[in-house]
């Protein structure tokens, strides 16, 4: 087993070029696990709420801000692991007024749309999209079109053996789906430009995990009880995007950026990145890390800033941990973490998505530590309290 560190950090890259795609009508989506909805500073500056609307036409926390973050990457000792695939989520609107969070959990996506990659490799597809603005439009748009624009409008690339060059091209395909929901928020009539969320994405091919990330949502990797940062925190206080965002002429205003955002990506928003097709501050190109699954990662925690707010990596993967060796049900460390959070004064929209990989050996009643009463005599009694007291 080879073991190397690798620092991940935001990428500064250009927006790539796409051209608009004819949107028909959203697909059926009886297959999405999507909670229905049942307050940290909410995404938008309470100034930015009184936004105006306008018509587009278009040719074409606990966790502090980090300016870096770290993850070991372990090479398996065994090419012929496969995960075993099963998931859990739970969702709640916390103390707010309506909850604006839409997530997707798919264990098994060729079942719904074949082998979309030209290979018989099993895949699976989770997402978490925290709405702002005022509304859930933006979001619930994303999870009801999700398999159009995540799949097949995005020009999968096709293999018969996953390299390098897939992979490669795998993530491009993915970058490139974010900014195709991007200009398709901006064309959809029913979600208002002002009106935005943020979106991560993780998608299982084999033991291939790739998280896209546009936002504050975040993803945790749990290998042997040690917590791995998937994703970065799109915020203003991590230098990269702050630097990012006034190369590009943008400014942060108590937190805000542009006085308006807490976050410095997200998909639509569309009332801060006019004129169409000019670089912008806020962008919804995500990052996007890969990572090769191991025997030793046990499962993957998708969760909305609601969580992160009130709760560290490390926490988070005790408690699910903990769990799992409880009752091995994904679904119930799902409620656990979003109760937890709710018990930690959490203010913001709870979600949270559990997908393990692996099946945990139960605790059992024989496990368990005994405790053992038993009484002292008198004389121990004495003994013991003179030794307390220093005598």
């Amino acid at each position: 087993m080879v073991a190397a560190e690798a620092e991940l950090v935001c990428q500064q890259s250009s927006i790539i070029s796409v051209q608009y795609l004819c949107v028909p009508d959203p697909i059926d989506n009886h297959f999405l696990d999507v909670s229905s909805p049942t307050s940290t500073p909410p995404k938008t500056s309470p100034i930015a709420s009184e936004s105006a609307s306008f018509d587009i036409s278009l040719s074409e926390s606990v966790v502090s801000c980090k300016t870096s973050f770290q993850t070991t990457i372990l090479e398996s000792s065994s090419s012929n692991f496969v995960p075993n695939i099963r998931s859990g989520s739970h969702t709640d609107q916390g103390y707010r007024v309506s909850n604006e969070d839409e997530h997707i959990c798919i264990d098994d996506l060729s079942a719904h749309l074949g082998y979309l990659f030209g290979c018989p490799l099993r895949s699976a597809f989770y997402a978490v999209f925290d709405g702002h603005g005022g509304s859930n439009a933006a979001a619930a748009f994303l999870k009801e079109n999700a398999m159009r624009l995540f799949f097949e409008d995005a020009n999968l690339p096709q293999t018969s053996d996953i390299d390098d060059l897939f992979l490669e091209k795998l993530e491009g395909s993915h970058r490139k789906a974010f900014l195709l929901a991007d200009q398709a928020l901006a064309r959809e009539k029913n979600v208002p430009i002002y009106c935005g969320t943020t979106a991560l994405t993780a998608l299982l091919l084999g033991r291939h995990l790739m998280v896209a990330n546009a936002g504050d949502c975040r993803a945790v990797l749990c290998r042997k009880g040690v917590p791995i940062q998937m994703s970065q925190d799109h915020q203003p206080c991590y230098s990269p995007e702050r630097r990012r965002v006034e190369e590009l002429g943008g400014c942060f205003v108590n937190g805000y950026l542009n006085g308006d955002l807490a976050v410095t990506r997200a998909l639509g928003d569309w009332f801060m990145k006019l004129p169409f097709g000019s670089a912008s501050p806020l962008t919804a190109e995500p990052d996007v890390e890969q990572i090769i699954l191991t025997e030793d990662d046990e499962f993957l925690i998708v969760a909305c800033d609601g969580i992160w707010d009130v709760m560290s990596n490390e926490v988070a993967v005790s408690l699910v941990r903990r769990e799992l060796r409880r009752h091995d049900d994904p679904n119930q460390c799902a409620i656990k973490l979003v109760n937890e959070a709710l018990r930690l004064n959490a203010t913001d929209n709870l979600t949270a998505i559990v997908v393990c990989f692996t099946s945990v050996c139960r605790e059992s009643a024989a496990q368990r530590p005994r405790l053992r009463c038993c009484s002292l005599s008198e004389e121990a009694r004495n003994m013991l309290r003179s030794f307390l007291e220093g005598k």
